[in-house]
Formats: C-alpha cells, structure tokens, sequence
C-alpha cells in the first residue's frame, strides 16, 4: 500500500474506518469516504473533523467512485448490496478489509497490538501517552478517541508520529485480529462478548502465535493499590504511580501500559510521570459535567464485565447510581442476555435505579425478537428498581427528577452516535 494512493473508505463514520481513513491522509495519501450515518445528517462533527483533514465525504450510492482509486477499504459491518460495493465491484477496484488495512500498517511499524475483551481502547491509550512522553514520537490507530488527541483538534483515534513506533487496538469482534503480526502482542482479559468464550480463546492462541513478543497483562499485581473517587495510587516494580481515572479496572489497565511500555524500553519513571498526567479516553468513565450536586458520568460499557466494572467506579463516587443502559443491537442483546442481567443484579445498589430504552437498532436485517422490556421485567422480579422506556427522550426528565444532591447519572452503551448528545440532555435536564 503506497501512502500517495487515492482510496475509497466505505462506512467511514466507524471508528475503525475512519482511523485508517486518517492515518492514510496523514501519511500523503488522498481519501475519499462515504457512510450511510453521515447520509442520514448523524456524526456531524466526526464529518467536520474528516474533512478538516482533507477527506472528502460522498453519498452512499456510488457516486464517489470514479475509476480513479487505487483500492476500497470497507469493514465486516458493510451488507453486501451497499451501493458502494457494488459501484466497487461494477469498476473491478480493489476491495480490501478494514482488517488487512490496519495488518499492513502492523507489519510495516515497530507495532504493539492490544488485546481483550474490555480495557483495549483505554491501554492503547496509555501506552500511547507514555511512548510521546519518552520523546519516542509513536503513531496510534484505535477505536477510542484519546482525550489528549482531540484537545489538538483530531478526531483522537489516529495519529501519525515520526518514528517506526505504532500502537494498535486488535479487534476479536469479527474474529480480524488474527491477521495481525505485531512486534509486541499485548493480552488483557476475556469474557463473553461478541463470541462465546470457547472461540475467544481460540483466536487469542492464534493472535499469540503471530506475536514476536508476547505479554500476558492478566498476570500482573499491582502494590498498596488506594482506589479513590476521582483516581488511584498503586505500585509496581518499586515506582509509585498516580492515576487519575478511577476503577480498580483502571488500574489494571494501566499495569499493562507500563509492562508494554517498559518492553519498549522506557523506565517506569517515566511511565509514572505520563500516567500521572493521562488524559483519558473519549467516554470512557467521562465526566460529564454536574448540575444540582448531581454528577453525569458517560461510559462506553457495552459487554457484562464492561457494564460490572462502571457500576463498582460508579459507586467509589457516589453512594447512589441512577444508570441508564442502551443495549448496542439485538444480537448482543440476546447473545449475552444472562450475562448482562447477572451483571446489572450484583451491581446495581438497594436504592439505585436503571433505565432501559429501547435496543439501539442500525439498520439493516437484524431479527427484532428482544427488547430491553424483557431485561425490565427479568430485573424487576430479582428486586431491582428497573424501568424500560419506549421514548429514550423521556429519561432525562424522569432521572432529574429522581435525582437528589450526591447522586451519579451514569450512562452507558456503544454504537449509537448520538450517545454523547444523550449524556448533554441528561445534564442539561438537572439544570432544568
């Protein structure tokens, strides 16, 4: 893949297409992109910030393909029939995965690659942190915005630094990161999401075996670990490190950034100072604001393990959690029904209260056999105080007026673009 090529980026307002949409233009090349979210008026500020960098963004109907692309690159979430694919297709142009854009990349850097089912996002992130701190100028491409990229005026999910370093988020979703060869494979954890656990581990195996180097994160134990409302202290290694994200998940995610970081040769001093100042990632545990001495936390929770860890920081903060869950399709809504009313059962506190909208639906064919009015009533006779609503726009007065002074508003879900918009209204709401 050369960097000055002309490429058609197919369902660019995804993460992990418009990442590689950026890191392309960012090396020289020229981009073009098409999404049928950005079709529809949604993800207006991703279009603004794509096309900031010079990506020019086309309807979903083909128009963008002209003959003059060297290749397409689409993820596993395109349908066949996209106009996009067929207009690709019609041309004879070169359609390449999301997956094997990023596994060049991969193959081509000095590359870290972060795996697991919950915590990838936030330890791409710092390691990132770190490496920029030690002067190593190290690229990223993820699936989270990192705080400290945005606040440059990025989208905050890709960056291209001047060195052969690279850090990347290995996604087991459609089972892609086996593709990847990276110099440092970094393994968190697993549990169920996406794909049974059996599976999970299979491809975890695979992604070991195509690791030059290999680092088993679970396997780490941090020292005089002090979890606070607003971050924690830990040790290892004999350094002392502060961390300002709270959650004991936090803390192990940050074990990982250090072990990694320190196989690329930077001392834990240095790992301290840059965690010390970590900017986080985009809502992931994001403090949203506070209104009425209610406080409004936005958090990318969308897996049962992912859900258990924001409800335990949620409540370092507060002793009441009014939480409001968007189940991310109806696939995973039935694949991980159990999982998540276990989690919700043992998380949720005597006095707090969930609200359920109804299952985020994208589009496409997805079978509507489920709703979050089957988690309600399921919850509500194990005793929780759980309410489901049809019109998510209500919940914002319903919570402000359950809230009362030293509660935490915790929003959680994936997918759904306008989530971010969702935690405003709830604040604003309080204000009101």
């Amino acid at each position: 893949m050369s960097s000055g090529e002309k490429v058609h980026f197919i369902g660019a307002a995804g993460f992990g297409v418009s990442a590689l949409a950026q890191f392309h233009v960012m090396g020289g090349g020229t981009a073009t992109g098409s999404d049928r979210a950005f079709d529809g008026g949604a993800s207006a500020e991703l279009r603004a910030k794509l096309e900031k960098l010079g990506i020019v963004i086309f309807p979903q109907d083909g128009s963008a393909l002209d003959g003059t692309h060297a290749y397409a690159v689409a993820s596993t979430a395109i349908e066949k029939d996209n106009k996009d694919l067929e207009r690709a297709r019609a041309l004879g142009l070169r359609l390449i995965h999301r997956a094997d854009a990023l596994s060049a990349y991969v193959a081509a850097h000095k590359t870290i690659a972060v795996a697991g089912t919950s915590g990838k996002s936030t330890v791409v992130a710092m390691i990132f942190e770190i490496l920029e701190g030690a002067g190593l100028s190290p690229s990223v491409i993820t699936g989270g915005a990192l705080t400290s990229l945005e606040r440059r005026g990025l989208v905050g999910n890709a960056f291209r630094g001047a060195s052969d370093w690279l850090v990347v988020e290995s996604d087991e979703s459609d089972g892609t990161l086996v593709r990847y060869r990276p110099w440092l494979g970094v393994y968190l954890n697993v549990s169920k999401d996406h794909q049974d656990l059996a599976e999970l581990e299979r491809l975890f195996a695979v992604f070991r075996g195509n690791s030059t180097e290999w680092l088993d994160a679970s396997a780490l134990k941090a020292g005089r670990v002090e979890l606070g409302p607003a971050g924690s202290r830990f040790s290892y290694g004999g350094q002392d490190f502060v961390l300002p994200v709270s959650g004991l998940y936090n803390v192990e995610n940050a074990l990982a950034a250090i072990a990694a970081a320190s196989q690329a040769g930077v001392s834990l001093p240095d790992c301290a100072k840059a965690l010390a100042g970590f900017q986080g990632v985009s809502r992931r545990f994001e403090r949203v604001g506070a209104s009425r001495g209610v406080e409004v936390v936005d958090d990318f929770a969308h897996n049962p393990a992912k859900v258990a860890a924001a409800l335990a920081a949620a409540h370092l903060r507060a002793a009441r959690v009014l939480a409001v869950f968007q189940l991310h399709g109806f696939a995973p809504a039935r694949f991980m029904k159990a999982e998540f009313l276990d989690a919700f059962a043992a998380g949720l506190g005597p006095d707090d209260v969930l609200w359920l909208p109804e299952i985020f639906y994208a589009g496409g064919t997805a079978a509507k056999d489920i709703s979050a009015a089957d988690y309600a009533r399921e919850l509500k006779a194990r005793g929780k105080d759980v309410r489901f609503s049809a019109d998510r726009a209500a919940i914002p007065g319903d919570a402000a007026r359950e809230a009362r002074p030293g509660d935490l508003i915790l929003l959680m879900g994936a997918r759904d673009p306008s989530l971010p918009r969702f935690a405003r209204d709830l604040l604003a709401a309080l204000g009101r």
